[in-house]
């Protein structure tokens, strides 16, 4: 439920709505747009009752909240929420590139990767330390070797770190040493996991299951903002379909549905979303025009002797390429207002 205030309330008519929300033993979130502010009610509202808000002074109306995730929905928060990611901001027009390696395999590799994902304009720097894969006997990570390898970079390049946690123990680790924490498609519903990840102080970054609904997704990251922590990323990348020559199906549909649906920022993976480097390029281009808040892929300095998805990985040429591309693309669409904010 949200209790939406005219616009000539007082601070004194919030709080008193605030008061009657807390004394049912429910939990109320004031959000303050420049046109409206709202009252969002967080628990069971049976405890209510027959509560007449209308009645109240500086109360415009009272309204049910239809979906089954609140904090994530965009009728608990019709603002667009803007993500901080150490000064990074993402969403609501503010457009970020995440570049870098699938996996980290020394500091040399890393550190070149870093100084090429730089040059091209991204503003943060993907690796996985810990690499959750198919077979046992793939490359797993370096863990913490490659989390100090990472902080390295940062301080290298200034880029933002995002990386991979896969564990309820690593968690703390994982938030020391980056600025995103990432959770992939695999653990999308590993619940112990989301609410371990709620309770950090770093922003998540909340990869789409392979063949989870739109649904299941944002209550999955409802799970994480039940905890307390608001600043979720919603990455698109890929879903399971019968179709075999990809190695998902890159749903940008998703994108417009979200914006919605959510108020949460969403970004696009084309790497994993088809699972081929010739094909990164053109659904990279689609992403942006379609309105997403950012784009996250695999760029390496060799990819044909990378220790995971190399065949999806683009090499540094044609990663500048692509950015260049970005570039134009995404500043077309804000010169001529095109930038989808909302749906």
């Amino acid at each position: 439920m949200v209790i939406i205030m005219n616009p000539d309330a007082t601070r004194e008519n919030i709080e008193n709505v605030v008061e009657v929300i807390e004394n049912a033993g429910l939990e109320a979130k004031v959000m303050e747009g420049t046109q409206q502010k709202i009252v969002g009610v967080i628990g069971d509202k049976t405890k209510l009752g027959q509560t007449p808000f209308g009645a109240m002074d500086g109360v415009e109306k009272s309204v049910e909240i239809s979906k089954s995730y609140k904090l994530a929905s965009r009728e608990f928060h019709p603002k667009s929420t803007v993500v901080d990611v150490d000064g990074v901001k993402i969403g609501d027009g503010n457009f970020v590139v995440m570049a870098g390696p699938c996996a980290v395999e020394s500091r040399e590799q890393l550190f070149e990767a870093a100084d090429i994902a730089k040059k091209g304009g991204a503003q943060m720097l993907r690796g996985g330390a810990y690499k959750p894969r198919t077979s046992p006997y793939s490359f797993q990570g370096l863990g913490e070797e490659g989390l100090k390898y990472l902080a390295e970079a940062k301080e290298r390049t200034g880029l933002k770190i995002v990386t991979e946690v896969t564990e309820v123990e690593t968690v703390e680790q994982v938030a020391y040493y980056s600025d995103l924490l990432q959770i992939g498609a695999r653990n999308m519903q590993n619940f112990r996991l989301l609410k371990e990840a709620g309770r950090c102080n770093k922003p998540i970054m909340l990869k789409r299951g392979i063949s989870a609904t739109l649904n299941e997704w944002l209550n999955a990251a409802e799970y994480i903002m039940n905890e307390g922590n608001q600043n979720v990323i919603l990455c698109e990348r890929g879903i399971r379909t019968y179709e075999t020559y990809t190695r998902n199906t890159l749903d940008l549909s998703a994108v417009p549905a979200v914006k919605h649906l959510s108020h949460l920022p969403i970004v696009i993976d084309p790497s994993h979303g088809t699972g081929k480097w010739r094909m990164v390029k053109p659904m990279a281009f689609a992403a942006v025009a379609s309105g997403c808040d950012g784009l996250i892929m695999e760029m390496h300095p060799n990819p044909a002797k990378a220790l995971s998805d190399g065949a999806q990985s683009l090499t540094p040429e044609n990663y500048l390429s692509l950015m260049d591309g970005v570039k134009k693309i995404h500043s077309f669409l804000e010169d001529e207002g095109l930038l989808l904010k909302t749906v």
